[in-house]
């Protein structure tokens, strides 16, 4: 049987071997919490979640949430230059935890420089009271 492997062990099958990435293979999760007050933000404000270090790669995110962001707002999870990264603009009504992330952002490299992750109000204002804790997961060597 033929024996294949991952992109993140590729060097495991090598003469000579070469480790893994740290940051993706026996790295440590790290997570980035912000809290959100939720105050009728309009369509187009953003909330600063965290900065990222460079060389941090995405895992996954938790949202909970203790009311629901509005049954017309939409928000994203992402730096400014791709407000989708980590979570497209879709409307979040549920209370509770959700979990989140993008499969193209978790399949990613690490960071190459530091970033400013955003939840973006893409459509509607957010409702004028309640509040979510947003959770980022990274892992880094």
């Amino acid at each position: 049987m033929a024996q294949t492997y991952a992109p993140e062990v590729a060097g495991l099958g090598t003469t000579p071997s070469t480790a893994a990435n740290g940051g993706v293979q026996g790295g440590r999760l790290r997570r980035f919490r912000a809290t959100v007050t939720f105050a009728s933000q309009a369509a187009g404000d953003t909330v600063v979640l965290a900065r990222v270090p460079a060389g941090h790669t995405f895992a996954y995110g938790i949202v909970n949430n203790s009311a629901s962001f509005g049954a017309s707002a939409t928000v994203a999870i992402g730096p400014s230059s791709a407000s989708g990264k980590y979570r497209t603009a879709a409307v979040l009504t549920t209370t509770g935890p959700v979990l989140i992330g993008n499969y193209t952002a978790a399949d990613d490299v690490p960071l190459t420089a530091e970033e400013t992750v955003l939840l973006t109000v893409a459509v509607a204002a957010l409702p004028s009271s309640g509040s979510a804790v947003i959770d980022l997961y990274f892992s880094a060597p």
